[in-house]
């Protein structure tokens, strides 16, 4: 198989491009998707102060090189689970890289905030991906406004927002799908928050972290099991590997057509507003906000605990 570019021989095939490439084409390739899709949905400036949310995986870290070659002023941030071994390994993994590449890094350890993930999976009657999640969107958010990042950047590929795309499809859930997309313009004491891998499948950025010798945390977290989204993106495997380039095509086409539509809907619906949590001081519209709500519940747990 040689590269379609260069001729020399190819070692990433890519049928939704109906090409193949060498790991200096591949490279290029590479960086193009994404300096393409940043030019393209006007995702960043070229003076903007990047936060990039790093897990320890490959697409984070793949991200962080990425933008930090196209010349972004880019810092990372982890959170620590706090989860045994498993966000032991992340952490390292994380400060590693940085280390290594000389890139700056912020670390914020829900141990020491006195929200560890095993504490609420143990007290919380809560699915705990969602608490997770929420919980990692709040200190995400807090981090960007506080320090001053005009954007925050997060991994997700093409893969992740069409699983996304269609959970939210299932369901109707005008809402999510009027926010979806690789942009979030920042408003109501919430930074912007962008994706600039949306254009690349998690086949193309593992590629790309391994042929740029990026060592990544592989293994999943032991809390994710029976979770609904990978399930979902197993359908859009099989899918893809039917039709290839059908994720692209789908996404593309809810991009393009069917976002503007939801968010147009969506705006005239709208009868909430965005202040600042009660106690934390963070966005919310119901008063107290998700994860200060947790928080009372938690407290609530360890005293009946206790008793």
């Amino acid at each position: 198989m040689k590269c379609k570019v260069c001729k020399a021989e190819a070692v990433v095939a890519l049928p939704s491009h109906n090409t193949a490439f060498c790991p200096v084409c591949y490279d290029r390739f590479f960086m193009k998707q994404v300096s393409e899709g940043i030019r393209k949905r006007k995702l960043l400036e070229k003076d903007d102060k990047v936060l990039v949310a790093l897990s320890g995986g490959k697409d984070s870290l793949g991200l962080m090189y990425a933008l930090a070659e196209l010349g972004y002023n880019v810092t990372g941030l982890h959170i620590d689970l706090g989860i045994f071994d498993s966000s032991k390994k992340a952490r390292s993994v994380v400060e590693d890289f940085c280390a290594d590449k000389g890139y700056a890094l912020k670390v914020v350890e829900l141990e020491k905030e006195g929200v560890p993930m095993p504490l609420i999976k143990k007290h919380i009657r809560r699915p705990i991906c969602s608490v997770c999640g929420k919980f990692k969107r709040h200190y995400f958010n807090k981090v960007a406004i506080e320090d001053g990042y005009t954007a925050l950047a997060t991994g997700h590929n093409l893969d992740d927002e069409v699983a996304r795309l269609f959970a939210n499809t299932l369901r109707w859930d005008q809402a999510y799908l009027a926010d979806q997309g690789p942009l979030l313009p920042a408003e109501d004491g919430f930074a912007k928050k962008v994706k600039p891998l949306y254009r690349v499948t998690e086949f193309e950025s593992a590629n790309f972290s391994f042929l740029k010798g990026i060592p990544y945390h592989h293994l999943p977290c032991p809390y994710s099991s029976g979770a609904s989204f990978t399930g979902h993106k197993m359908i859009w495997r099989n899918q893809e590997l039917r039709s290839p380039g059908s994720k692209r095509a789908f996404y593309g086409g809810f991009l393009d057509r069917g976002q503007p539509a939801f968010a147009a809907i969506h705006e005239k619906k709208k009868d909430y507003e965005v202040e600042p949590c009660s106690k934390c001081g963070c966005p919310t519209s119901v008063g107290l906000c998700g994860v200060c709500r947790i928080r009372e519940q938690l407290d609530e747990a360890l005293v009946a605990a206790a008793k």
